[in-house]
């Protein structure tokens, strides 16, 4: 198989968040398989969907170039986040990472465990700001447009996504 980039979201909203995503970072990319070409900016979000009284999420999004298939990537960052303690009980609940594949290349994926393109990426303000700092060409397979142009096209929310750091690795 030959190498494909992918793109992966990071978030957390418990524990210490930001070394949750560096050290999720640091697993991820130990794998030689998982070759990071591109991390965006750290931004804070309100949390979307879920029970209320949530803390407020890190957010970044991952570039890699890799040499597993989207399965074998899915695997790979479900067992980081087992890594990190994350508990699947409720749906969109506090969790203290969070990883999905975003876009796998120019591949549309719809199995039990994976979809691909994310299949709310292009609806979230909080996905797409950090994937278009490190992939606003990148086109969705499915919907034909820009990351940027996507982005373009989603209103902003007061105070739904900012900026806190240009580095998290």
């Amino acid at each position: 198989m030959s190498a494909v980039t992918a793109c992966i979201s990071f978030g957390s909203n418990l524990g210490d968040r930001h070394a949750t995503l560096a050290g999720a970072y640091e697993s991820l990319t130990r794998d030689p398989a998982i070759r990071p070409l591109r991390a965006s900016r750290l931004y804070e979000t309100a949390p979307v969907g879920g029970p209320d009284g949530q803390g407020r999420f890190l957010n970044t999004v991952l570039a890699v170039e890799t040499d597993l298939d989207p399965h074998a990537l899915l695997v790979r960052c479900m067992t980081v986040e087992r890594e990190f303690r994350r508990e699947r009980k409720i749906r969109w609940d506090a969790r203290t990472l969070d990883l999905d594949v975003l876009l796998y290349g120019d591949a549309i994926i719809a199995t039990a465990d994976l979809e691909v393109p994310h299949p709310r990426l292009h609806l979230r303000r909080f996905v797409l700001v950090p994937l278009a700092d490190v992939a606003a060409d990148m086109t969705h397979p499915v919907l034909g447009e820009s990351i940027a142009t996507l982005l373009a096209h989603l209103p902003v929310e007061p105070g739904d996504v900012y900026p806190i750091a240009d580095t998290w690795t």
